[in-house]
């Protein structure tokens, strides 16, 4: 604050970029050298910069696989995506430019252009050895804990999302569970009070699109039966195979056959 004060507020508004002025304090953790906290101008720093050459690089000569560029509730980046930002011209013009993630500008307007978000400034770093059904696992009980429960989306929700992700990480995915997530997800985010319903959507919503393949390496399971004897997530993860038995014989289910569908 007193160098704010010392320079003056015009000279400090010419630091960083256009629309996105000053400077800010992110904090970088997860898999690099040198994890910590680090005062940069907003925009003027890319996220390569900041997690190659502030930040280290990658412990142990392994490769980057994702970035959560704002905290835990922002949508997580692919380290293999292209993204589209628009860019302004000295003349006045926009252009629209593809860009890798370690060209990222670490600033406001460009991280919502790549489908995140700048957020609270908490990078948070994944190498090529993680599991990213264990990361969004890992997030997913930390808002399972922390909701409210004052609305119902969130607090039934998040809950759910925990459930599921836990069991899947214990062998007890069936195919369905992705889908699942994601149904779950949508019906959170946008549907509460206040935006931690979305904060704890949108990482179960981005890690399933992102990372589809490590999703379904863990649901390998047919579905259980829809109808009692129900299997319990015990079940789910001690059977190796879930039989398939026929549907309860009534008018409606007779019509629906094995799909489920009437």
């Amino acid at each position: 604050m007193k160098h704010i004060i010392a320079m003056g507020g015009a000279e400090y508004s010419r630091l960083g970029r256009p629309g996105n002025t000053g400077t800010r304090i992110v904090c970088v953790s997860g898999d690099v050298v040198r994890p910590g906290y680090f005062e940069i101008e907003v925009g003027k720093v890319t996220m390569g910069q900041l997690v190659y050459e502030m930040a280290g690089g990658m412990k142990f000569g392994r490769q980057l696989r994702a970035v959560i560029p704002g905290g835990s509730s922002a949508k997580v980046l692919r380290a293999d995506e292209r993204f589209k930002i628009k860019e302004k011209q000295p003349d006045g013009s926009t252009i629209e430019r593809e860009i890798f993630i370690d060209e990222i500008p670490m600033d406001f307007d460009s991280l919502a252009a790549c489908g995140s978000m700048a957020g609270s400034g908490g990078v948070i770093v994944l190498d090529d050895s993680r599991d990213m059904l264990w990361a969004l696992n890992n997030i997913n009980e930390f808002y399972a804990h922390e909701s409210c429960g004052q609305c119902t989306p969130c607090r039934e929700g998040a809950l759910w999302m925990k459930k599921i992700t836990d069991r899947m990480l214990l062998g007890g995915g069936v195919m369905q569970d992705p889908a699942t997530l994601k149904t779950v997800a949508d019906n959170i985010a946008g549907r509460t009070i206040c935006a931690f319903g979305e904060a704890c959507a949108w990482p179960t919503q981005s890690f399933v699109e992102k990372f589809p393949e490590d999703f379904a390496a863990r649901a390998t399971k047919s579905a259980p039966p829809p109808l009692p004897p129900e299997y319990t997530p015990e079940e789910l993860i001690s059977e190796e195979k879930i039989p398939t038995v026929p549907l309860a014989h009534n008018p409606g289910w007779e019509k629906a056959g094995a799909a489920g569908t009437i």
